[in-house]
């Protein structure tokens, strides 16, 4: 996996997120159909540009919730 695909995952976890409003990981991956490693790359490149803000699911504590900041 090289940057060119980190940031081409990146874009799609944003498009998803951008529809969706708020996901968790499990549904990032299944609605991108992108692997583990790929979703947190792209979720750790998305989040170093500020365009993520990333909470824990108050009714799973395992389950992180994505969403889009929006400025």
């Amino acid at each position: 996996m090289n940057t060119d695909t980190i940031g081409l995952n990146a874009g799609q976890i944003w498009q998803a997120l951008n529809e969706a409003e708020a996901m968790g990981i499990k549904q990032l991956k299944k609605v991108t159909k992108l692997k583990d490693k790929e979703v947190f790359a792209a979720i750790g490149w998305l989040a170093r540009e500020g365009k993520l803000m990333i909470d824990v699911d108050p009714e799973d504590p395992k389950e992180l919730i994505i969403t889009l900041e929006r400025n």
